[in-house]
């Protein structure tokens, strides 16, 4: 009896944890958690309703290894028409006393950032989603070459709510 109420209680929070605005999600992982400069992590979706606003998500994965408090990012959103949007984006990934933001048990926390809200995609077709990082230590001109401390980087469409 113990073992169908614990499976029961499993199954309700399993169904009751899904986003059912949600349209789109996907995960790259990093490989060895090493971004390099220039090394763009792509996505590519297609078939929105184009009478549906959305809210984009970055979603970002790292480790103890990530030595940073913020988080520079670029970003370039490409219609099918060809259309390019190109942002350079900051977060906020730790605390000013070092304790990380996100969500994760362990040394793995992952940080579901804005990117763009209240979007339509009213093209037909296939739209790009192109994602590098843009990091320097404090006091360099030259961008770091390789960004440790981020496993996994991720996109994820959600309808707006209607208000």
């Amino acid at each position: 009896m113990q073992n169908k109420f614990l499976f029961l209680l499993v199954v309700i929070l399993t169904l009751s944890s899904c986003n059912e605005f949600l349209v789109y999600s996907d995960y790259k992982p990093v490989k060895e958690a090493k971004w390099e400069m220039g090394q763009n992590v792509d996505f590519q979706f297609s078939e929105l309703d184009s009478t549906q606003t959305y809210n984009m998500f970055i979603n970002i994965r790292n480790d103890d290894n990530f030595a940073f408090s913020n988080l520079f990012l670029i970003t370039e959103l490409e219609y099918p028409s060809g259309n390019t949007v190109k942002d350079t984006l900051e977060y906020r990934m730790a605390e000013p006393n070092g304790e990380w933001l996100g969500k994760g048990m362990g040394s793995i926390k992952e940080n579901k950032l804005w990117f763009k809200e209240n979007i339509d995609f009213p093209d037909s077709g296939v739209y790009k989603v192109n994602i590098s990082h843009a990091m320097r230590k404090n006091g360099d001109v030259e961008g770091l070459h390789v960004l440790e401390g981020i496993t996994d980087v991720g996109l994820e469409i959600e309808k707006a709510p209607k208000l």
